[in-house]
């Protein structure tokens, strides 16, 4: 079976340029970033990701997890480990702004996007954050998304979601998986490549290993000796995972292999590993993406696992996105002022609809609050496109 999948991004120096970040049409852009000498660099831009929306102020965490129970799959010499950022809703009152990524996570990223020598890695680095580190959180029990990026991502290019989550009332765990980026800042100075990216053929087992992730990342946070901290406020009666890519076939394989995983959103990846045949117990699930993935289109996946869906489920595109546009990276290729690769809706607009899906499918499944927004097409959101394949049934 032909499919799209991330780790082709990799493969083609030409086209990595574009698809690591997507610049927007010109009329709809937004005002531009000021620009600043950086180390060699005779102008960078000055990054910063879209405000949240919702009514809290938005603390983070960052955690370092090892599970001893389990071997490392691509490195089987170490256990499991993890970095998760934990975002919740905090008190609003001055702190100091969490950092984006490190110095050195920002230039890997950047080399791996073919893009060393256009961003300055220290621009890149200082990208303007709606968080404030170790914030007080807001008394109260909030439900639990879980974040999953795409395969040679970090954690952080999904933090405007995180943010905007938070920002409305959810805590969100985002896991970095080790070895299965183009770099990641763990503890003593460690930083870990993308080991996995020297497999072949592993797609399928990213997805189902990163289910285990999942599932001692949720042992952790809601056992008796909680990791963190603030794990009082964790509703555990209402968790939901979504991510991008190989991140969005991790939830489909996390609710098929733990049952605490209530609802999923699988943006713009391919199922490599497949939906069970006998559905995900009739639980929600939102298939999220760009117009590459319309029924029909190159990748199957999306087409067999949709019939596999026992639950509500929905199955949308947004008309002007590519890939990487449900990360952060459309909004900081608008304010890198970098090519359109193709994807011509305006990063800040993307950013809007990921969220306001993400956000209105979990209000709906994990807080049951009715939501009109995914009954079908709005007029105020033209780019999205409800699918109905087969019969044009949907069930819910």
């Amino acid at each position: 079976m032909t499919t799209t999948f991330d780790i082709a991004m990799r493969a083609a120096a030409a086209v990595a340029l574009s698809v690591a970040f997507v610049a927007p049409a010109p009329a709809m852009a937004s005002a531009p970033a000021a620009v600043t000498a950086v180390a060699g660099y005779a102008t960078s831009p000055h990054f910063a990701l879209p405000q949240s929306s919702g009514p809290f102020a938005v603390g983070r965490d960052v955690l370092h997890l090892v599970d001893r129970s389990r071997r490392d799959q691509w490195v089987p010499a170490n256990h499991r480990e993890l970095m998760v950022s934990m975002f919740y809703p905090a008190v609003a009152r001055p702190g100091r702004a969490a950092p984006y990524l490190t110095t050195t996570e920002a230039r890997l990223f950047l080399e791996d996007r073919q893009l060393a020598g256009v961003i300055a890695p220290e621009a890149l680095s200082a990208t303007r954050t709606d968080a404030l580190l170790h914030a007080r959180p807001r008394a109260g029990r909030y439900p639990l998304v879980v974040l999953s990026p795409g395969f040679t991502l970090h954690r952080h290019t999904l933090t405007h979601l995180a943010e905007e989550l938070a920002s409305r009332g959810y805590l969100v765990a985002v896991i970095d998986h080790a070895y299965e980026s183009s770099g990641t800042a763990f503890p003593g100075g460690r930083v870990l490549t993308c080991t996995a990216c020297e497999a072949a053929e592993v797609y399928a087992d990213v997805a189902t290993g990163r289910a285990d992730d999942v599932t001692f990342v949720l042992d952790r946070l809601t056992g008796a000796r909680p990791a963190w901290r603030h794990a009082r406020l964790i509703d555990r009666t209402r968790i939901g995972m979504a991510g991008h890519s190989i991140g969005g076939n991790a939830a489909a394989a996390a609710m098929a292999a733990d049952s605490r995983v209530r609802a999923g959103i699988n943006m713009d990846g391919t199922f490599f590993a497949p939906v069970p045949e006998d559905g995900l117990a009739g639980r929600p699930f939102l298939m999220l993406g760009a117009p590459s993935h319309v029924p029909g289109a190159t990748d199957e996946s999306w087409d067999r696992d949709w019939q596999r869906l026992n639950g509500w489920k929905r199955w949308l595109t947004v008309t002007g996105t590519g890939h990487l546009d449900f990360s952060d990276t459309a909004v900081l290729a608008d304010q890198a002022g970098l090519p359109d690769d193709g994807s011509p809706l305006p990063g800040d607009r993307t950013a809007q609809l990921v969220r306001e899906y993400v956000n209105a499918f979990f209000d709906l499944h994990l807080r049951g609050i009715p939501q009109p927004l995914l009954h079908g097409p709005a007029a105020d959101n033209p780019e999205v496109v409800f699918h109905q394949p087969g019969n044009g049934s949907l069930p819910g």
